[in-house]
């Protein structure tokens, strides 16, 4: 089961929280496992490093971590890696600022400081699905996953 939860609060120029969970009815098979451990890997990119994030944006798709696209590749994975992996949000569930790759259009702007953005990696087999998104922001260098009790950071 997939769930992708978006919403804000009804004021003026709230910013949307943008979360997917993913989860299985009974008892998930090993391979489930698997997916779900490769794919929650890539949902935490190389924004966690201290210094620049010049460079990162498409981490959890071309960079650093041990789920990102690199690793799908090797292990058989990489044809099944088909959804964007995140995208800015603003007011807007998709807002106007960087999105992380260049799957759906291309986009070589940096992440400004100050701004929100979802990272959400997937692998979608024909039997089953699993993606992670996580909601982040960049200050002083380094990434910040922003949550539901922080919604006024984004």
């Amino acid at each position: 089961m997939l769930l992708d939860i978006w919403a804000k609060r009804v004021e003026p120029d709230s910013v949307y929280y943008d979360i997917t969970w993913t989860g299985v009815v009974g008892m998930p098979s090993n391979q489930q496992r698997e997916i779900f451990e490769i794919v929650r890997d890539a949902a935490t990119p190389a924004f966690g490093r201290e210094g620049s994030v010049r460079g990162e944006k498409e981490a959890a798709r071309l960079g650093s971590g041990p789920g990102d696209a690199r690793v799908y590749r090797q292990q058989g994975w990489g044809k099944y890696f088909i959804h964007r992996t995140g995208h800015s949000i603003t007011s807007d569930i998709h807002g106007n600022g960087a999105n992380l790759d260049n799957l759906e259009t291309k986009d070589d702007r940096e992440i400004l400081p100050n701004t929100c953005f979802s990272v959400e990696p997937g692998i979608y087999l024909p039997e089953f699905g699993v993606r992670s998104e996580i909601n982040m922001m960049i200050r002083n260098g380094k990434g910040e996953v922003t949550d539901a009790s922080r919604t006024s950071w984004c």
